[in-house]
């Protein structure tokens, strides 16, 4: 069985049976209808994901990966917050007048910071201690910027990234590890899809920087299943789970910026029915 299911049925269980309930308290999200969208969560939820073993994507059902990873490409290497730039449609409920979503994700990727070293946007920032300072204990990334909060959308939910090398016995090579950290996430419209993107773009990271993909470290503030979720995940997670498929990238591939969906490799995914017109609380 994948790790990875496992890892989401228990945390799910969890969930479900040891979680609180936000009925009857005042909540932001809604229904299409108006209804209040109340949930049943859990408060620090952890998961590890080693890359080293097998790529960390659901068989209970599937979870498109490259459409996953268009997505990462928006925010971390084409810096975009216009939805016409992504393909997926899944931002298309939070889009102004004008085709974005405000200041946020890719946009805050993009912004220039003055450093010792120079003028850098998060991305190449990253890039640039990897490549010059890989044991730094400073290769961080956040994109929930106080100042432009006003003008976002929807506050980013998966905020803060942090890569740490390490130098592994037996291994040629460094590895390239990440902690992930959400402040809020829907377990099920979203919790493979930020893994599995998490994980193409540490391995996207540690190939042009000639290091072994390693660990991801997911954390998250506040991980909820919706009311109107429940028998859904209920029904996910009683399926049979099935091997891990082998997922990888184009090896010729060597600048961050010459990645696309075409380079993500999917090798040998079974998995079982997809969950159709899952209601999705904004």
């Amino acid at each position: 069985m994948s790790q990875a299911d496992k890892l989401f049925v228990e945390m799910c269980r969890d969930i479900l049976d040891n979680g609180t309930d936000t009925r009857g308290e005042k909540v932001r999200p809604h229904w299409e209808d108006g209804t209040p969208a109340y949930t049943i969560k859990q408060f620090g939820v952890v998961n590890r994901y080693d890359l080293r073993k097998e790529f960390p994507a659901l068989t209970l059902r599937r979870t498109a990966l490259k459409s996953a990873m268009d997505e990462i490409l928006w925010i971390w290497q084409r810096k975009s917050n216009r939805i016409a730039d992504l393909k997926p449609h899944i931002w298309d409920e939070w889009a102004d007048e004008n085709g974005t979503i405000g200041k946020a994700y890719g946009y805050q990727m993009g912004v220039k910071h003055k450093y010792r070293e120079g003028l850098f946007d998060q991305t190449d920032r990253v890039l640039f201690d990897l490549k010059n300072n890989p044991f730094s204990r400073r290769i961080v990334t956040s994109i929930y910027n106080h100042a432009d909060l006003h003008e976002m959308n929807l506050y980013p939910c998966a905020w803060s990234v942090t890569f740490n090398v390490t130098e592994e016995r037996g291994e040629n090579r460094l590895t390239l590890n990440a902690v992930l950290t959400q402040r809020s996430q829907d377990v099920l419209a979203a919790n493979n899809w930020n893994v599995c993107q998490y994980a193409i773009l540490l391995m996207m990271l540690a190939q042009v920087s000639d290091m072994i993909p390693g660990q991801l470290l997911h954390c998250i503030a506040d991980a909820h299943i919706y009311d109107r979720h429940v028998p859904y995940v209920e029904e996910l997670i009683a399926r049979p789970m099935y091997p891990a498929p082998k997922v990888s990238l184009n090896p010729e591939v060597t600048d961050f910026y010459a990645f696309t969906t075409e380079d993500l490799i999917v090798e040998n995914y079974e998995f079982g029915p997809q969950i159709e017109n899952i209601p999705i609380a904004v």
